[in-house]
């Protein structure tokens, strides 16, 4: 079969397309025909995230997709050959790919392949923070940094979808307004943390309830800075690679303010599986009502991962980019 491989050396990464075995299913696992993945850039990061600094080798690379079940592994029930099913897996960007059966979840039948591959990462990740974690609330605000991400688009969706309010932020106006559409009610467009004013002002100055983290250490004091009263602060990524920043540690006191990270790499399995449940109770029927639908702003097929790679990276994408599988 075909199957992509980011391929690292030193603080370099490559992707690229090279023919491997079909994988078997073992205890608890899941074959699957992969119809469509997606991309996320955490993946693609070295010296943070998924890679070490100055590693080097290849790995399979794509960590969620879309197909048809085609073979159970032993102890799995609830699945059949030929089912439509998404989830997260390792070697998503492959003819065939290997899920834990705990994690899969069946397509709504309003969803296209590259929509439903759309889905298991950001959705999960966001609703991660803004329900289990973030105890959103109907009328509250919700500060998205980085909104135009796809994380931050899945964000925006859900923040409306549960009747609080959101806060985008983008270099990019012509983003902005696109976000606008998807229901963002304030958008700042900047990339540095100067929004502070402009977020206080939205919220009469009371602050954000909830904060949302995309960027990393750069943004942090001023994402702090708008966090109001028992406050809820989420940290899911550092595209800007600073690892280190300030704590005001009055505000954190004086304000009751809670912190959290949201990242899958040390929980267990049944951990993950716990989150993908309630995601399929509380989010994936709004979903499959046509409420919410993933945004993707571009389809790339297997054979071009090395464009698609080069394309997210180019930054001029709003959501999710999009593999199919032929």
């Amino acid at each position: 079969m075909k199957a992509g491989y980011i391929v690292t050396e030193g603080s370099a990464a490559r992707i690229e397309v090279r023919e491997a075995p079909i994988p078997e299913p073992k205890t608890n696992e899941v074959l699957v025909r992969v119809r469509a993945s997606s991309m996320n850039r955490g993946e693609l990061f070295v010296g943070v995230g998924a890679y070490g600094r100055g590693a080097s080798g290849a790995r399979p690379a794509g960590s969620e997709a879309a197909g048809e079940v085609e073979r159970l592994g032993e102890g799995v029930a609830g699945f059949t050959p030929g089912e439509r099913v998404m989830g997260r897996c390792k070697g998503g960007f492959a003819e065939h790919a290997l899920f834990d059966a705990r994690e899969l979840m069946r397509v709504p039948d309003r969803l296209s392949w590259e929509e439903a591959a759309s889905i298991p990462i950001v959705f999960l990740v966001a609703y991660d923070m803004l329900v289990v974690n973030g105890r959103l609330r109907p009328g509250e605000w919700v500060l998205i940094t980085a909104a135009t991400s796809g994380v931050g688009v899945a964000c925006v969706q859900i923040v409306k979808a549960l009747g609080a309010r959101s806060i985008g932020t983008s270099g990019s106006e012509a983003k902005l307004a696109r976000l606008r559409a998807l229901g963002v009610d304030v958008g700042v467009r900047t990339r540095e943390g100067n929004f502070v004013e402009e977020v206080m002002r939205a919220t009469d100055g009371r602050g954000a309830d909830l904060v949302v983290n995309n960027v990393g250490g750069s943004v942090f004091p001023a994402c702090q800075a708008v966090l109001g009263y028992r406050g809820r602060f989420a940290t899911v990524g550092y595209v800007d690679g600073v690892m280190r920043t300030e704590l005001d540690i009055e505000a954190l006191h004086t304000k009751r303010q809670h912190f959290f990270g949201v990242s899958n790499r040390l929980r267990t399995a049944e951990e993950r599986a716990e989150t993908v449940r309630g995601f399929v109770a509380d989010l994936l029927p709004t979903i499959g009502a046509g409420a919410i639908r993933p945004v993707i702003e571009r389809v790339f097929d297997l054979d071009d991962l090395p464009a698609a790679k080069q394309y997210m990276e180019s930054n001029a994408h709003l959501g999710k980019i999009a593999v199919r599988v032929a």
